[in-house]
């Protein structure tokens, strides 16, 4: 009698491990499969922009009151304003004044005369792929084609209506 179970359960167990076996070389498709994964992927945060009334007096308050490492400022005539990078430990600030008479910064500081949060960037892989789909999810652009940003490389903003409110950056990586 205990053979007949010796046999029965090494017929159970590999009949089980055949199981388990088809189970591991299933060609079955994926629940997943069939849905287009992204060709763009979002990224780290790169800069938080505030706009600032009086550089020196806002580049002063990081650097030697706060104790932060800023860079020099420097202008950028294509975007209307200047800017200088506080060094944070993940990511930096960026400071944004006007240069110019058509500068954003300019319409920006005449509804908030004190400055303020300007707007967020975040990295992307790929940003042409990033506009293209966005624009598909109806998330318009400030610009029809990206511009070389403050770091030297192609930067998009999107409208912060579709933004929840917050003008978004998007810088490739």
């Amino acid at each position: 009698m205990a053979s007949a179970v010796l046999k029965v359960a090494a017929a159970g167990v590999s009949r089980c491990s055949h199981v388990a076996l088809r189970r591991a070389h299933s060609t079955t498709v994926p629940l997943h499969q069939g849905v287009p994964a992204s060709l763009w992927k979002l990224g780290r945060l790169n800069h938080i922009a505030i706009a600032v009334p009086d550089m020196e007096k806002a580049t002063a308050l990081y650097r030697d009151v706060l104790g932060a490492t800023v860079s020099e400022k420097v202008p950028l005539p294509d975007h209307g304003v200047y800017t200088v990078f506080v060094e944070l430990g993940n990511t930096k600030l960026e400071l944004l004044h006007p240069l110019g008479e058509k500068s954003p910064i300019s319409g920006f500081l005449l509804k908030n005369k004190s400055g303020g949060m300007h707007h967020i960037c975040i990295e992307v892989d790929d940003i042409s792929a990033a506009i293209a789909d966005l624009k598909t999810k109806n998330i318009r652009m400030l610009s029809a084609e990206p511009r070389i940003g403050a770091h030297g490389k192609p930067v998009m903003f999107l409208h912060p209506k579709d933004c929840d409110g917050v003008l978004v950056e998007l810088e490739e990586a």
